[in-house]
């Protein structure tokens, strides 16, 4: 993982459940299109400057197919009300990004 990114997705490993979207609390995942998926749609990291390094996503694939970056090597940011209600906007969205977001 690059040690400028917070998260790093395996796609070819997401089966697209949204368990780590679900249990996102900073907006910083959201579930996207994917016609060349098994379900058509896979993870994205669609605001890594809001990861809070909590590691619930990691935790909360049964794929493996979540990284966080260890915090000796990467700086998080805090979570903000901003980030919380990104994270609710994603949910209520069926786990997607809402349009402005994308």
């Amino acid at each position: 993982m690059p040690q400028s990114a917070p998260i790093a997705v395996i796609e070819s490993r997401c089966k697209a459940c949204s368990l780590c979207v679900a249990i996102c609390p900073s907006g910083t995942l959201a579930m996207r299109s994917e016609p060349k998926s098994a379900l058509g749609a896979t993870i994205a990291v669609i605001a890594p400057e809001d990861c809070i390094g909590c590691g619930e996503c990691e935790l909360a694939c049964p794929d493996f197919a979540i990284a966080v970056a260890d915090r000796k090597e990467h700086k998080f940011s805090k979570l903000t009300e901003a980030s919380r209600a990104n994270a609710e906007a994603i949910k209520a969205n069926g786990c997607y990004a809402p349009k402005e977001r994308r």
